[in-house]
């Protein structure tokens, strides 16, 4: 029983890793034990389970500690980011939304998009802010050969308290209303009396998907605000892009200077959904292959 309960304890960090070997070791033995058909009724079939269960379980307490370790780490950077973000001159503010809003509408990438979800900034929130790269878009068609099309754009609508998020199709500015939070956000019905066309209905995809967020770093994480919005639909739109056979939009995130931080510095869980390229005051910084790609 000695193998058994070896992995019960860890009071040493090098302990802590000959446990996880032994976890998954024990693992594999107990499963192999089921696969053999004349040990299954055995008195092995039993510890092999015995082991299964006690494993998985100290697994998932290893997981458990680990991801309560991530969003200590996440509550702590969104206080830092939080206080950097009200202490910004307004000047400077001002300066920096100008000068990123610039290097959007200027970029290739950008002006060959067809097709894009951007967020309706909120001066509460201290997000960058978007209302010229929205004015933009609905009031100037882009060009492709001699036929002339606006960019169609989706804005997000907060559904639920559950991370449950649309983007929906405006026309205009004057279809967004303030929700609770005093975010404007767009109507499941316009002021013509139509029905807002949702992103995930649309016949064609989007190729780009503006971000918002707290902060983010140089290898592409990126820490929002807790409510799981973005990360939940960015994988919904990313199977269903997978399904259709369509080509990934490019994620780009909007950000101060002060919400830059560097490589590897954002604590991730396999929930979170990194970002392709960030826009700054001083420029385009791509990360991914993609952004690359689309940034010549």
């Amino acid at each position: 029983m000695s193998a058994i309960t070896s992995y019960q304890y860890s009071p040493t960090k090098s302990s802590m890793y000959r446990h996880r070997i032994t976890t998954a070791s024990l693992i594999r033995s107990a499963n192999e034990v089921a696969t053999i058909p004349h040990l299954r009724n055995s008195p092995y079939s039993a510890l092999s389970s015995n082991v299964r269960s006690n494993a998985t379980m100290t697994k998932d307490a290893d997981d458990s500690h680990q991801l309560e370790a991530i969003f200590q780490q996440k509550r702590f950077l969104r206080s830092k980011i939080r206080k950097d973000l009200k202490s910004m001159d307004p000047i400077q503010r001002s300066q920096e939304d100008n000068a990123i809003q610039n290097i959007v509408m200027e970029s290739p990438w950008f002006k060959a998009s067809k097709s894009l979800c951007a967020y309706i900034s909120c001066a509460a929130l201290r997000e960058v802010d978007t209302s010229r790269i929205v004015s933009e878009i609905l009031s100037s068609p882009s060009t492709e050969g001699n036929t002339q099309l606006r960019k169609k754009l989706y804005v997000p609508r907060v559904e639920d308290k559950n991370s449950n998020m649309k983007m929906l199709k405006i026309s205009s500015v004057n279809d967004l209303i303030a929700n609770s939070m005093n975010i404007l956000e767009p109507p499941v019905v316009d002021s013509n009396g139509n029905q807002c066309e949702d992103v995930m209905q649309a016949r064609e995809p989007v190729d780009l998907i503006i971000l918002p967020g707290l902060a983010f770093d140089k290898s592409g994480g990126r820490l929002g605000r807790s409510g799981g919005y973005y990360d939940v639909f960015l994988k919904k739109y990313q199977k269903l892009a997978q399904e259709r056979k369509w080509k990934l939009p490019l994620l780009v995130a909007l950000s101060y200077s002060v919400q830059i931080m560097e490589e590897g510095s954002i604590p991730v869980t396999p929930c979170d959904v990194p970002v392709d390229a960030l826009v700054s005051p001083s420029g385009f910084i791509p990360i991914t292959p993609i952004a690359l790609e689309r940034y010549d």
